[in-house]
């Protein structure tokens, strides 16, 4: 049976539920061979530190190498034991397990949300609690889906803007690199998978914020979204008057586009340009007369726009630069937190899908990391 003084931690991670496992026996740290760790043994890791379930188990040194020696024993925990000195153990079988396989562990954490230093509860710096721990979370890790998913859980409705540090400063305390990989649907962020392998380096100058559809910050005229399929391509729509209405050309600049693009989390402005005539589910009621200084959280914030009828009249479609631009909007890599790393989706019938590794090889991930001119697999 396990020894008193066995119990575990977390090294090397990106907040203080994630990192390498590593093991107190006989007072020595040890690193854990990832052949030797499975879900169950990291459902009582993850309840012995207070980090609530497992997310993500990860061999081959996710979190790095680990120094020492690779632990000589096999957790057999059953996963409902409180502590891991309560899991029998036994001589591990695998002899030559290095360093370069040591595993590591991602579990839900969090236990609060909050929005700091906004008008309301339902605006501000995004803050998430690990442990006794309060942190800002990098903009690099945080899109809509992810702030939908928070605006949800706090009560607050759906997220209206994503923002960096500007709006609502900087925090002081720790900064959570981790990837919420929201689909957007999901009721609390602890149900979102999260991407272990971002280790991007933040500052407080990254902090991010949001604006949900509750907050006094978010007029309900003034949501936008784009139409066609890609996340940050298409025909621009607004709600006004209680409806969706398309954008006509006429007095459009870069300063609305760049609203545009920056309430949608999708960097700067590629292009805009006219785009085909309204369909009839629009009801031939289009929306022109925004005025937006460029500066603005989102479109609400800008001077009163005006519904007139579409007729022929040329209508908007814009293209953002943060995540896709027309020439690979075909593929994305998705929850690294970068555009160059993640798991690969593909736009095919007009959704987004997965793609199966059973024939995937190098000379395949060369050519998508060509497409999208990230250099060499």
């Amino acid at each position: 049976m396990g020894n008193l003084l066995r119990r575990p931690r977390l090294a090397d991670g990106f907040h203080p539920c994630s990192g390498r496992v590593e093991v107190l026996d006989a007072e020595t740290w040890w690193t854990v061979c990832d052949a030797d760790f499975d879900q169950q043994d990291a459902e009582v890791v993850c309840r012995e530190l207070g980090c609530g379930l497992p997310v993500q188990v990860l061999g081959s040194a996710a979190f790095g190498r680990g120094e020492g020696q690779v632990w000589s024993e096999e957790l057999w925990c059953r996963g409902n034991e409180s502590d891991i000195h309560f899991c029998p153990s036994s001589s591990s079988l695998k002899h030559n397990c290095s360093h370069d396989s040591n595993v590591g562990l991602v579990c839900s954490g969090h236990t609060q949300a909050q929005m700091v230093n906004g008008l309301d509860s339902c605006s501000g710096r995004v803050e998430l609690k690990y442990l006794s721990e309060w942190g800002s979370v990098c903009d690099v890790s945080w899109d809509m889906r992810a702030a939908s998913v928070l605006c949800g859980q706090l009560k607050c409705g759906s997220a209206v803007a994503v923002l960096g540090s500007d709006w609502f400063g900087e925090g002081s305390g720790q900064i959570w690199a981790d990837v919420f990989d929201c689909q957007g649907n999901e009721t609390h962020l602890s149900k979102c998978p999260i991407s272990s392998w971002s280790r991007t380096a933040c500052s407080h100058e990254q902090d991010a914020g949001v604006i949900c559809s509750g907050s006094s910050l978010a007029f309900h005229d003034g949501r936008v979204r784009l139409s066609g399929g890609m996340e940050c391509e298409g025909k621009v729509e607004v709600y006004f008057g209680q409806d969706w209405r398309r954008v006509l050309l006429d007095s459009w600049s870069e300063s609305e586009a760049s609203v545009v693009c920056r309430q949608l989390d999708c960097g700067s402005v590629f292009s805009f340009s006219s785009s085909s005539t309204s369909s009839p589910e629009h009801n031939n009621i289009c929306v022109m007369g925004f005025s937006c200084s460029g500066s603005e959280a989102h479109l609400g914030n800008c001077s009163s726009a005006q519904a007139v009828n579409c007729s022929s009249r040329e209508q908007l479609s814009i293209t953002c630069s943060g995540k896709f631009n027309s020439a690979h909007s075909s593929i994305r890599l998705v929850g690294s937190g970068g555009d160059c790393a993640g798991r690969l989706e593909v736009f095919h019938s007009g959704s987004w899908g997965t793609v199966s590794d059973d024939f995937w090889d190098i000379k395949d991930a060369q050519v998508v990391c060509r497409q999208l001119q990230c250099g060499v697999a």
